[in-house]
């Protein structure tokens, strides 16, 4: 990663111009950024970057100019956020509350809606158990912290070590496990959802602990792809109707999601769900932001400022 001048953006049709304020670190930009996600056409030259805060300071020629000046969250697709000036599509961006601050509006502006909508499309029912595995991030930290307002009889989470533990314990979590789902003897065996932000090797390991008709979402793969034929599991234990499902924002219309996500900001201002910052850094960091998430040191998300904003 590499700081570089670009010029000055100008909106296009159906866009507007945001001076950031506050740039979120996501797990899928480290993905990005490693590699790992190379089959999907991301190449070197692309600027990281998915979600940010900030004010509109320009409008594409169909917009209305009354966005100008407005305080709002924005998605700027996979990649384009590491930026002083950004450019978002009208359709998404989400006013924000006067009362909630550019840097927790994107520490929750992407994960609170994919913890919302993953359970969802799990169909998570009030009494059911839930295992949110790599529990330490925002998605996962908005996960335990929904689970458990949703009426769910256990909250596990697998995590890394036992400070971090004991932070989820502060956030709702009521069983704390490793990275490999060991080390709390009380915890059950088997869960009815299984929320899975990290993927990777063990993807296999975690489908064999789903609780007949139990379910598995697949919101991530901070630990890589699974293996290709991790369904066999699936197979193996059919009499069980276990389910294995990915899920994605891409799916949810943009007017549902917006307004999940209006929700969630409107629940963090009245202090029901809490956004949770690890580090703001200065934009000029960006590179060190990615080689603290590489060090599975994070708890929360980590925030860019640019220097003028600071």
């Amino acid at each position: 990663m590499a700081v570089i001048d670009v010029p000055e953006p100008s909106p296009a049709s159906g866009q507007v111009t945001i001076a950031t304020e506050a740039i979120g670190v996501g797990g899928v930009d480290a993905v990005i950024r490693r590699g790992t996600l190379g089959g999907y056409g991301f190449s070197e030259g692309l600027i990281p970057g998915s979600e940010v805060a900030g004010t509109v300071t320009a409008v594409g020629a169909d917009v209305d100019p009354s966005w100008i000046g407005q305080r709002v969250w924005a998605f700027t697709g996979t990649d384009g956020g590491y930026v002083e000036q950004a450019v978002a599509r009208i359709g998404d961006l989400v006013l924000l509350p006067d009362e909630l601050s550019s840097i927790d509006a994107v520490t929750l502006g992407s994960a609170a809606p994919v913890a919302h909508f993953a359970l969802a499309h799990a169909h998570f029912a009030p009494g059911e158990s839930v295992l949110v595995r790599g529990a330490a991030g925002s998605i996962g930290i908005a996960a335990v912290e929904l689970a458990v307002r949703g009426g769910a009889s256990i909250v596990a989470v697998t995590t890394s070590s036992p400070e971090r533990g004991r932070r989820l314990r502060g956030l709702g979590a009521t069983h704390v496990l490793d990275r490999a789902g060991k080390g709390d003897p009380a915890s059950p065996t088997t869960f009815d959802v299984i929320i899975d932000i990290v993927g990777g090797a063990d993807v296999p390991t975690f489908i064999d602990r789903l609780a007949p008709n139990g379910r598995m979402v697949s919101v991530g793969v901070v630990a890589g792809l699974p293996p290709a034929d991790f369904g066999m599991r699936l197979m193996l234990a059919f009499q069980q109707s276990r389910s294995f499902a990915t899920f994605s924002l891409d799916t949810v219309p943009f007017a549902m999601r917006d307004a999940i996500r209006a929700e969630k900001f409107a629940e963090a201002v009245r202090g029901e769900l809490h956004p949770v910052v690890h580090d703001v850094l200065p934009l000029e960091n960006a590179a060190e932001a990615h080689r603290q998430m590489d060090s599975g040191s994070v708890f929360g998300r980590i925030v860019l400022t640019p220097t003028r904003a600071r």
